[in-house]
């Protein structure tokens, strides 16, 4: 069809996830609305009484059987649970958009859909079997390959169109649908299954994010969360202490007006502006300049001032540093004395690395097409942050135009302003 007009908006029209909070999408959202913890004690390997992290945010056990990609080979092939997981939020995310993948549209399906992690497990497993004699898998490569995310969802949708993973650390999820976007608008592809899945939930990477005082690994008695792990996530208040180490998959139907018109697509919601900056800083600590110039870049590009701006999905990782930076870089944009509503979704599910930013989109165009902010569980005020639009519970809110706030270790900024 060639370069997308000026005239084309960059629009989503299907989406699925699956998360500490399910694997259905409308039970997620109602979960999500109604303020439940997907956070839990660690279940996926045994935590001994030294380990320095007890919480984590786990997807639910999917029997994928169920589902026409799966076999028994497969499941013996393909044990990393990234590839599998991706497999089926894009195989939903098309048919939740009722796109139909034949040989009239293969060349124009793009693919970008990444990883932050990607199969770090297969390749602790492959070191394991090493040091007990034992020889790895012959799948232990392609399980461990950030790329072949996309190339299973290629191979089980049949798109053939560009094909690449965009890796943004936390910034992952966003990064694949800002790459989407360029694509659709460089006329190189019609459509664009977009994504991001990553399953960190292993020993070696939780106490690695301990020893550097990311992860939350504080058991003090005093502590609100000794007995409670939903309360271990919570971003922007006064005792937060460090991230919860999550798994979640989301995949996202990029394409654009005029083509989802012609094929009767149901447009979901629309990228208006994106913003995308690099802190050029330091390896972990987020930068406010180059923050709010990512935020600015995506309101210019969405040609919005601060005011036309209903509601901000925050990154919100609950690092002491993080948070305090996002919320000044918002209040410089927005004004201080603003009272801009902003959720943080990563309160009920923990971060999901790279995934984080791709669910907390949908998160974001749910509650714009419902009229529902979502609630910031867990939220204790810190008088040294000027936040006044947190809410403990959802509230109906309507909104014109949301601002999705994504940042990534080394720098990665990605902002999406959707509506």
């Amino acid at each position: 069809m060639g370069r997308a007009t000026q005239k084309d908006d960059i629009v989503i029209v299907g989406y699925d996830m699956v998360t500490p909070l399910g694997s259905e999408p409308e039970a997620q959202w109602e979960a999500f609305a109604a303020g439940r913890s997907g956070v839990d004690w660690v279940s996926r390997f045994t935590v001994t009484e030294e380990f320095p992290v007890r919480v984590s945010g786990e997807v639910p056990r999917i029997d994928f059987s169920k589902y026409d990609f799966w076999s028994e080979r497969d499941e013996a092939n393909w044990f990393s649970p990234v590839i599998f997981h991706s497999m089926l939020v894009a195989q939903r995310a098309c048919r939740h958009a009722g796109l139909t993948i034949d040989e009239s549209n293969a060349g124009r399906v793009g693919i970008t859909f990444s990883s932050a992690i990607g199969g770090l497990d297969a390749m602790i497993g492959a070191e394991a079997k090493l040091r007990a004699g034992r020889t790895p898998h012959p799948f232990t490569g392609p399980n461990g390959c950030l790329n072949l995310v996309a190339g299973k969802v290629s191979i089980l949708t049949g798109a053939q169109g560009p094909i690449f993973s965009p890796v943004a650390a936390c910034a992952t999820g966003a990064a694949s649908v800002a790459n989407a976007a360029l694509l659709l608008q460089s006329g190189r592809a019609d459509v664009v299954i977009a994504g991001a899945c990553d399953f960190p939930v292993i020993p070696s990477l939780l106490a690695s994010f301990a020893s550097m005082n990311g992860a939350f690994k504080s058991d003090k008695e005093t502590d609100r969360a000794h007995r409670d792990p939903t309360k271990v996530s919570r971003p922007f208040s006064l005792d937060r202490k460090g991230f919860v180490v999550s798994e979640a998959a989301a995949a996202l139907i990029v394409t654009t007006s005029s083509y989802a018109e012609q094929h009767q697509l149901p447009v979901r919601g629309v990228i208006r502006g994106i913003g995308m900056t690099s802190d050029a800083k330091h390896y972990v600590a987020p930068n406010l300049p180059t923050i709010v110039t990512c935020i600015r870049q995506a309101l210019a590009e969405a040609e919005l001032d601060p005011g036309d701006i209903d509601a901000v999905n925050a990154h919100a990782a609950s690092t002491a540093v993080g948070d305090r930076i996002e919320v000044n870089a918002i209040a410089e944009v927005f004004g201080a004395d603003r009272n801009m509503p902003i959720t943080a979704n990563k309160a009920q599910i923990g971060h999901s690395m790279g995934a984080s930013s791709a669910v907390e989109l949908i998160c974001a165009i749910e509650g714009l097409r419902r009229g529902i902010l979502l609630p910031t569980i867990n939220y204790n005020a810190d008088p040294k942050l000027p936040l006044d639009g947190l809410a403990a519970k959802a509230r109906e809110l309507p909104q014109r135009a949301v601002l999705k706030n994504s940042f990534g270790f080394g720098g990665c900024n990605v902002c999406l302003v959707v509506s």
